[in-house]
This record gives structure tokens, C-alpha cells and sequence, in this order.
């Protein structure tokens, strides 16, 4: 039984893209979808609001709302899915809460999202020797 378990952690450990993980909710990103039309396949990118994640290891899902036209649409991508090329990070957002769904119910500059902002480090001052003697 354990070598089974054992076989399933490393098929699914096999198949994680941890370079995605790197955005959270209230952030804006670009999602890169592949999209195939028949033979053809092209990549369609859809920026937006992450409202959601759903933690579930390898079905780990985001919600991406988006106005398109004056209409809210809202996709689910699977994070680890094949078809999800890449996911750029926007705009950082700053958000207490881990599920947005209050945003649908806004309109207009009541549904934005504050942005987040980094402070970065500041090097320590170097300081200069006194002369010894």
C-alpha cells in the first residue's frame, strides 16, 4: 500500500509547476491559455482580478474576473494544467480577505483593489573607522 502512495506522490509531484505559484488573491495577472481551434493552437492571454484559489494540490484552481464590455466574466484555470502557459503578475494587490466574491457586486471605482507596495530594504549605512592611535 505505501509503494502506491509512494508511485501516486511522485506522479503528481511530476506534473506540479511550481514557477506558477507566485501571485495571490487580489493580485492582477496575465493568464497565458493555450487555446486549441482544430490543428491550430494559440496562446490567449486574459488579465484580470484574482478573486479565488482553491488549494488542492495538483487541482489547485484561480479565478480570474475580468469587465469585458461594461459584463463581469470570471474563468477558472487550473493552475497546473498544460494548457496554462504562463501567468505574469500585474499589479500586487492589498486584500484581507482570501476570497473576493464581495468585488461582483461592485461597480466601477468601488471594485477596485488597492495596491500593494513593497517596500524594499534599505542597505545598512557604512559607517567610517575612526583613526586608532
Amino acid at each position: 500500500m505505501s509503494e502506491l502512495k509512494a508511485g501516486i506522490k511522485e506522479i503528481v509531484a511530476s506534473q506540479m509547476k511550481p514557477e506558477l505559484d507566485q501571485f495571490k488573491v487580489g493580485d492582477t495577472v496575465k493568464v497565458h491559455f493555450k487555446i486549441v481551434e482544430g490543428k491550430n493552437e494559440r496562446i490567449q492571454v486574459y488579465e484580470g482580478l484574482v478573486i479565488a484559489v482553491k488549494n488542492a494540490q495538483l487541482s489547485k484552481t484561480f479565478t480570474v474576473r475580468k469587465n469585458s464590455y461594461g459584463v463581469g466574466v470570471e474563468r477558472v484555470f487550473p493552475l497546473h494544467s498544460p494548457r496554462v502557459t504562463r501567468v505574469e503578475l500585474i499589479r500586487p494587490g492589498k486584500v484581507r480577505r482570501a476570497k473576493l466574491y464581495y468585488i461582483r457586486s461592485k461597480i466601477g471605482k468601488a471594485a477596485k483593489i488597492k495596491e500593494l507596495i513593497i517596500k524594499k530594504k534599505k542597505p545598512a549605512p557604512v559607517r567610517a573607522e575612526a583613526p586608532q592611535g
